[in-house]
């Protein structure tokens, strides 16, 4: 592990609540912090808003009173800058989260009930690198991310027991060790549609499945359960779409964590439903993990 975080400005309130919650995890994990501003004259046209001042000179502006501010904070963190021009925001970004633990982006906020939407560039980032992408959000448009009150939110982790969760289970679990709060486990699931009429026929169909799923569910987690003993962990089988049942639990949430299938399709990688739903709705910050 390089024992750094990277974090994505392009000025607005959202990138700097990003860069303000990195700074915290970086604390967090004791290690150093890059702030990377990626200008992509691409995505600027003809009848693009003009900046007071040159669009280099705004950046190196922009990169040197976030980390003032940053530093004014955390005084002790190792903070470092990097500017980039001429290139696809995305790529820059990816390229970073190679050599980083965790990539961490700003996300436009809509309000406590639309969630956020999440930017062009997150979007393309995201399936370029198998690093950990945090998406933030800003709390009503200021310079702050979103976050329980009492600072005692858990960390909330939506998984599939069909697939491999043994990275999502160790992101997760790391980062609620740290944070010394509870990790809640949700798997959502359905009645396959032959047995859409058995519960009427037969009440215990459904809960024999659901003890089935549970059983699988601990299972998966007790070698994690060992590796970190003072770790509350509550987990829960619950029937509903995924989405729905993981922004549920995602309430008041210190972070959410969702996985990413780790493929690169022919067209370039994407982000499954479930994701995706999570990542424009959480209210919370949202981890996302690619794994097998």
């Amino acid at each position: 592990m390089s024992n750094l975080i990277t974090v994505g400005l392009d000025g607005s309130s959202a990138g700097s609540a990003a860069a303000g919650w990195a700074a915290n995890e970086a604390e967090l994990r004791g290690a150093a912090l890059e702030l990377v501003h990626a200008e992509d004259w691409a995505q600027y046209g003809p009848f693009a808003a003009p900046l007071p001042e040159p669009r280099p000179q705004w950046a190196e502006d922009l990169l040197a009173l976030t980390r003032d501010r940053l530093l004014r904070d955390h005084g002790t963190l190792d903070i470092s800058t990097r500017g980039t021009s001429g290139l696809t925001a995305s790529k820059v970004l990816a390229s970073s989260a190679a050599e980083a633990d965790l990539l961490v982006l700003g996300s436009r906020g809509l309000g406590a009930v639309a969630g956020f939407v999440v930017g062009s560039t997150a979007s393309a980032t995201i399936p370029e690198t198998e690093t950990p992408v945090a998406l933030v959000r800003s709390v009503d448009g200021q310079d702050q991310p979103p976050g329980p009150a009492d600072g005692a939110g858990p960390v909330v982790l939506g998984v599939d027991l069909r697939s491999n969760c043994d990275r999502l289970f160790a992101f997760a679990c790391e980062e609620a060790d740290r944070r010394a709060c509870p990790l809640v486990v949700v798997h959502g699931w359905s009645l396959p549609p032959v047995f859409s009429y058995a519960p009427h026929l037969d009440p215990g169909v459904a809960r024999e499945m659901a003890d089935g799923l549970e059983t699988t569910l601990r299972g998966l987690l007790r070698p994690w359960e060992q590796k970190y003993p003072r770790l509350a962990v509550d987990a829960r089988v619950v029937i509903g779409q995924p989405a729905i049942q993981i922004l549920d639990a995602a309430s008041g949430a210190a972070l959410v964590v969702v996985g990413r299938r780790n493929r690169r399709p022919a067209l370039g990688g994407r982000i499954g439903p479930i994701t995706h739903a999570v990542m424009h709705h959480a209210t919370s910050p949202v981890a996302i993990v690619a794994h097998d």
